[in-house]
């Protein structure tokens, strides 16, 4: 296959995945799970797809840059967005790595970064006594648990459903 059609493909990709993240986080919205401190985004069972293909990076980045969007938060359309990109690259980095078949440590990066960079913001931004150790640590517990139920409560299920079907973005998107 030529280079220019591999280009092709992983922009397919990559494009096809931030919308499908975007809009999965618009349609959480609508039940409340999508924003603020307290969340559980559908869209975050999708950070396993860099376990199949590189272009859920970008993909997943540009994704949650368009979500954050909807929160009308500039601090979260850069942080949120910067801690998806280094969890995708984590997540890819440790792919490798199975415990009994499965990728349970390249599945945490979304959880534990999220967890940390998202409550900082929160505790530095958003709490009403302003930062504090605890605040942080309540900040990072509550958005790490949203992220334990998405990634590994969604995200696992994701997993085994498109390994069992040999799944593979190459299939879908052929030039």
């Amino acid at each position: 296959m030529s280079t220019k059609k591999k280009n092709l493909r992983f922009i397919t990709t990559a494009a096809f995945i931030a919308a499908v993240y975007a809009a999965l986080t618009f349609f959480g919205n609508f039940f409340g799970l999508s924003y603020g401190p307290i969340q559980v985004r559908f869209s975050e069972a999708l950070t396993v797809l860099p376990l199949f293909t590189p272009a859920a990076i970008p993909g997943l980045t540009i994704g949650c840059f368009i979500a954050n969007i909807g929160s009308f938060n500039l601090l979260d359309m850069v942080f949120g967005t910067l801690a998806t990109f280094i969890a995708a690259v984590l997540t890819y980095l440790l792919r490798d790595i199975k415990f009994k078949k499965l990728p349970l440590l390249a599945i945490l990066p979304p959880v534990v970064i999220n967890a940390v960079i998202i409550g900082l913001e929160i505790a530095f931004f958003f709490l009403p006594e302003g930062f504090t150790l605890y605040g942080f640590i309540i900040s990072a517990l509550q958005v790490g648990l949203g992220q334990l139920i998405a990634c590994y409560g969604l995200g696992v299920p994701l997993y085994l459903t498109l390994k069992s079907k040999n799944f593979s973005f190459e299939n879908i998107f052929k030039v």
